[in-house]
């Protein structure tokens, strides 16, 4: 995950994000080794549907859905077989960090904003140095969601699972309503899937285990 930021603003420029800030604030040591642990592992991925039927249904629908946004296949079904496994990992809802993805950054991989946070989801680069090790790449797709959904599911403990307020926490505009409402209309009019067999948060949670 050798940070090519550099290269990257030079070679492609860097695309406008309107997301907020995650605000930097002291963490535990408990806390600092949970997600350090969290993001630092990269294990073979192994998306978690009940059977291949399932997996390839669910594939194929939100490729269609993405397809306008993303137009290489191959990088489009990379992206989507990520954002199920990291999320799943996370206790997440697939379809909920697609809805967070699309307002924070449009899937725009290089999208940073004027707070400087980066890539898909939208990373503060302080988490980088609490949690993560020097040459982590927030631009990197898989490197960009393990931050992210890592983060999310932090927030969410936080909250003790309020998901209005861990959002807000996540985009730095908590009492807002307008950035939470935003996700949760994505997740709902854009990205709500319901199939039998698909592993949703809460069977996550109980097979993988909440991430702190």
């Amino acid at each position: 995950m050798r940070s090519l930021t550099g290269v990257l603003i030079f070679l492609l420029g860097t695309a406008p994000a309107w997301a907020g800030a995650q605000r930097e604030e002291p963490l535990s040591a408990s806390v600092r080794l949970a997600l350090h642990t969290a993001v630092d592992d990269t294990a073979a991925m192994n998306i978690a549907f009940a059977n291949p039927a399932q997996a390839h249904a669910w594939l194929a629908e939100m490729s269609r859905r993405l397809a306008h946004k993303m137009p290489n296949r191959y990088m489009r079904l990379l992206f989507l077989k990520t954002v199920q496994y990291e999320s799943i990992r996370a206790g997440l809802d697939p379809q909920l960090v697609l809805g967070l993805i699309q307002v924070e950054s449009g899937f725009n991989k290089y999208a940073v904003s004027s707070a400087g946070a980066m890539g898909y989801m939208q990373v503060m680069p302080f988490w980088i140095k609490q949690v993560g090790k020097p040459d982590d790449d927030l631009f990197a797709l898989r490197t960009n969601l393990v931050y992210g959904c890592t983060i999310l599911r932090f927030y969410l403990d936080l909250e003790k699972g309020n998901l209005f307020r861990a959002l807000g926490l996540y985009n730095g505009s908590l009492g807002q309503a307008w950035y939470p409402e935003r996700v949760l209309a994505a997740w709902r009019n854009d990205w709500s899937y319901h199939a039998p067999g698909i592993v949703h948060d809460d069977l996550a949670v109980a097979q993988l285990g909440t991430r702190p």
